[in-house]
């Protein structure tokens, strides 16, 4: 299993980096397809229409959202991390996505810079 780690600078407040990342209205404008999201632990998402599924398991808002994430057919879940740093008019986002298989991760890497925070970062910006 392979481990992820990326982080982002982004030109926008905390608060509407937490909005892009929980609110599936906000999800939709940026990412690539219907979203189901919230901002409470213990609840399931799905993300590009059902691609990608899950369950949010720690929350602390505008700081920490970590999910258990599907992708496919895998067996378990990997677990991705956002934790975020507000540094005044700019956000950092340092993600950790673990336990990735072996065969999917440098595809699950690139399609993070790609579909999810490129898009988020270009959206907010």
């Amino acid at each position: 299993m392979k481990v992820i780690k990326q982080t982002y600078n982004i030109k926008a407040p905390i608060e509407k980096i937490w909005e892009a990342l929980t609110d599936p209205k906000v999800i939709e404008k940026w990412g690539g397809g219907p979203a189901v999201m919230d901002s409470k632990e213990g609840t399931e998402f799905s993300l590009w229409g059902g691609d990608i599924f899950g369950k949010n398991i720690s929350i602390v808002p505008e700081k920490k959202l970590q999910q258990e994430w599907y992708a496919g057919k895998w067996d378990e879940p990997s677990i991705a991390l956002f934790t975020l740093t507000s540094n005044g008019d700019t956000t950092t986002i340092d993600l950790l996505h673990k336990n990735i298989p072996d065969s999917e991760a440098s595809e699950i890497e690139s399609g993070w810079k790609k579909y999810y925070m490129g898009p988020l970062k270009d959206l907010l910006e």
